[in-house]
């Protein structure tokens, strides 16, 4: 029997959405936000990225429940709009998810040596692309350590900032139209993981009921962690000063007069996004590993370790081009790159899930949310700053014009 056991509810559920949404976003993707739509649009924009983040999950959540097996949107693009719509979905989701990776990495070294932010970043990666080797996955039990670590930091960063918050911070470098949507745009980073509750329709009990309720309390949960941080990142730090800072939560603590906890955060994060980058790599390389079985990309990479049972080809394939990445480019082109990317491998859920028709239970409206999702993420993606646009864009169409030329 090829199936995995079913032993996940609601809570399991939850904390492993939790453990996926607060990683490397919400240590880093602040400051950028907050150099394209300053203090009180940063605030605007994480409620609008918010949205759409809850739109895009109920469509994951309806599809992961109709083809409850790994995959994601490559496999529902595939089964509800056809082979060329799954490949792209699937295209995005490992040029971009590479992208995360490397921006992920990246914090890691901004956090824990800021001097040497890519020797550092490069040898995470290698740390991580080992234990991913010998087999060593993620499990909920680790996920529950993991969240737990990261709410104690954000937590820490919340308490010792809270007496420090001036209102009149929120009113510098002000934005509004355009600012926000590019701000939104990055902030999506931050709750990237999501979908990875609605994927996990081999694991839970009764997914059509489990997977629709666990994830809207995680977002509901991580937006509201989000908000208390950014409020106290910008009230403290202010938009100028918290826009130029590389680690910004590591500043917040420091700007409220205790500099000695300063290095308590800067390791609790590094720990934290290390254990988001070894499930994240690991994901990349099983989804690159599903479309090298279709021929989608390269056969070779669909090896499996005879002793291991891991897709290894595929990992130290994503794990050389991360590094790359790592070598070449820098957080903020990363997380941009990253959201067009995968804002387009969202709109492909949206327009899968709108294929579904109404479903029985009438709670939500939800074909207006597959609707509001799909046109919410290509706006977004679109008031991306214009470099990520280009690239994002430009790799996608790479994609596809190897995918045509294959087909020929």
């Amino acid at each position: 029997m090829n199936q995995l056991a079913r032993r996940l509810g609601v809570p399991e559920a939850v904390v492993i959405g939790l453990g996926s949404m607060l990683g490397a976003g919400v240590f880093v993707v602040f400051a950028p936000a907050a150099a394209a739509a300053g203090g009180t649009g940063l605030l605007v924009a994480l409620g609008v990225a918010g949205f759409i983040a809850f739109c895009n999950a109920t469509s994951s959540a309806r599809l992961a429940a109709r083809y409850p097996e790994s995959g994601g949107t490559y496999v529902y693009g595939r089964e509800r709009l056809g082979p060329f719509a799954g490949f792209l979905a699937g295209w995005g989701f490992v040029v971009g998810k590479t992208a995360s990776c490397a921006a992920m990495a990246l914090t890691i070294g901004e956090y824990l040596w800021p001097g040497q932010a890519r020797l550092v970043a490069a040898l995470a990666v290698v740390a991580v692309t080992l234990v991913n080797l010998r087999g060593i996955g993620k499990t909920a039990a680790a996920t529950r350590i993991l969240v737990v670590l990261v709410l104690a930091v954000l937590a820490l960063v919340a308490a010792t900032g809270a007496g420090h918050v001036q209102l009149d911070r929120f009113t510098e470098s002000g934005a509004a139209g355009r600012g926000v949507l590019t701000a939104a745009g990055l902030l999506f980073f931050a709750f990237a993981g999501y979908a990875r509750v609605a994927t996990l329709g081999e694991e839970v009990r009764d997914p059509g009921r489990t997977i629709p309720r666990a994830v809207p309390l995680a977002l509901g949960i991580v937006l509201a962690i989000y908000l208390v941080v950014a409020v106290v990142a910008v009230g403290v730090l202010g938009a100028d000063r918290l826009a130029a800072s590389a680690a910004p939560l590591a500043d917040v603590v420091t700007a409220a007069g205790l500099p000695g906890l300063d290095w308590v955060v800067r390791a609790g994060a590094t720990v934290a996004v290390t254990g988001v980058l070894l499930s994240l790599l690991a994901g990349v390389g099983r989804t690159t590993l599903a479309m090298a079985r279709r021929r989608d990309l390269p056969g070779g990479l669909a090896a499996v370790h005879s002793r291991y049972r891991v897709p290894h080809r595929a990992e130290l394939a994503v794990a050389a081009v991360v590094i790359l990445v790592v070598a070449l480019g820098d957080v903020r082109s990363a997380i941009g790159f990253s959201s067009v990317t995968v804002l387009v491998y969202y709109a492909i859920t949206n327009a899968a899930a709108l294929t579904l028709g109404r479903d029985r239970d009438r709670r939500l409206p939800v074909q207006a949310l597959a609707v509001a999702g799909l046109l919410g993420c290509l706006v977004l993606a679109v008031n991306l700053p214009l470099s990520n646009v280009l690239a994002g864009f430009g790799v996608l169409a790479v994609g596809a014009a190897g995918y045509a030329l294959r087909r020929r």
